[in-house]
Parts: structure tokens; C-alpha cells; sequence
């Protein structure tokens, strides 16, 4: 997460990337976030769904992340998202769920990176952290 995209100059690579560190960072709630998702296209639906995995995987989600993450969610034990995200180790092909499991999935994913990226936000990089995205600025913008 350290390259710029279109000139934005906190260091996001999109649009994407923003939206989920607001929500994890309670700049945005889940809902705004699930809203944004579900307005968009199969096809980006399918690779937010990759990217946010991919923020998950880097921010080395454990198995206490992912059930936490997923109380959170509002999504039921039974659904897919929460099952794949709490194996050990967590399996990651959200996007390959039906289309009707994305916005679970999306809610899931966002969840457990919220939980993994607060506590490394509080450990790791606590007070020495020069990450872009883990120093928003207090008011978001729209998406």
C-alpha cells in the first residue's frame, strides 16, 4: 500500500484502498462502505473483493482477528465469508463466491482488516508509523 495513484498525495493507490482504511478506521462506517460496494459492477465487485484480501494477507490476520472481524460484520456463522475467513489459515477466494455472497464477503473482509490493522496500528506502529494509511486525517472524503 505505498504507491501513489493519480496523483492523490497520502500515498493510496485508489479509491478502494481509501474507502477500507476509513472504515477500519472509523472515519466511514461499514454500512457507507457496504452501500459504495454494492453499487458497483460484477466485475470490480470481484476484484475489490481481491484487493481487500489482499490488505487482509498484509496485515497477517489472526484467527482471534478473523472472529472478531467477523462479530462485527452483521454477517451469520453459517455464511460462506465467515467460514473461509476463519479456517486456519484463513482461505482467500472471496471473489470466486457467487454474486450474492459479495456484499457478505465485502462485509466480512473489511471487518477482519479493521481488527488486524487496529492492533498493528497499536503495536508495530504505534508512535513511529509513517504509513499514509494508518494517519488519515480525522474528516473523509466522499467516495
Amino acid at each position: 500500500m505505498t504507491e501513489t495513484k493519480h496523483g492523490d498525495d497520502r500515498g493510496f493507490r485508489g479509491e478502494t484502498e481509501r474507502i477500507v482504511n476509513e472504515i477500519a478506521q472509523e472515519l466511514r462506517t461499514l454500512d457507507d462502505g457496504t452501500t459504495w460496494f454494492s453499487g458497483l459492477c460484477l466485475t470490480r465487485r470481484q476484484e475489490v473483493l481481491q484487493e481487500v484480501a489482499g490488505y487482509a494477507m498484509q496485515a497477517h490476520i489472526t484467527s482471534a482477528d478473523g472472529h472478531a472481524g467477523v462479530a462485527r460484520s452483521g454477517v451469520k456463522r453459517t455464511a460462506n465469508p465467515f467460514v473461509m475467513i476463519c479456517m486456519d489459515p484463513p482461505r482467500y477466494g472471496f471473489a470466486g463466491l457467487p454474486a450474492d455472497e459479495h456484499v457478505k464477503a465485502f462485509r466480512v473482509l473489511v471487518s477482519v482488516f479493521a481488527v488486524a490493522d487496529t492492533r498493528r496500528r497499536t503495536t508495530e506502529c504505534k508512535n513511529t508509523c509513517g504509513h499514509a494509511w494508518h494517519n488519515l486525517p480525522r474528516t473523509p472524503r466522499e467516495p
